[in-house]
């Protein structure tokens, strides 16, 4: 199969970059797949799991929250405001955080503090469903 370069960028860091056979992005339009030889185009991306599939290596899944990817001539570049491998979370601490977060929503006093739990409720059940539980 034939592999074109992809880079996975977070604000802290550059988290992936090399030769790949596939990337399946969360586009906010709807998930897409990236093969060598991709039409141009940009995209924004919703929180979800990307899929970074290697030529022949199982693939990597890490859970990306907002930004955008661009799929160029040379390859594709996803820009994520944050990244976190899919091997990393642990289900125990996601459960909690995410009772916490409800929590918080009900018992806020605001609505720019409701809205800052809500955000982050969402974003604990995307890493929740990319676990699977």
């Amino acid at each position: 199969m034939t592999t074109f370069r992809f880079e996975l960028v977070s604000p802290e860091r550059l988290i992936f970059s090399g030769d790949v056979a596939q990337v399946d992005v969360p586009g906010e339009e709807g998930d897409f797949g990236v093969l060598a030889g991709h039409a141009p185009f940009i995209a924004t991306i919703r929180p979800g799991v990307l899929a970074i599939h290697p030529d022949h290596a199982a693939p990597m899944m890490v859970v990306v929250r907002g930004g955008f990817a661009e799929v160029g001539p040379t390859g594709v570049t996803v820009l994520a405001q944050e990244v976190v491998p899919v091997d990393e979370i642990d289900p125990a601490v996601i459960h909690q955080a995410i009772k916490n977060a409800q929590e918080d929503a009900t018992d806020a006093k605001d609505e720019a503090t409701r809205d800052k739990a809500l955000a982050r409720l969402d974003h604990l059940n995307t890493l929740k469903d990319a676990l699977g539980h």
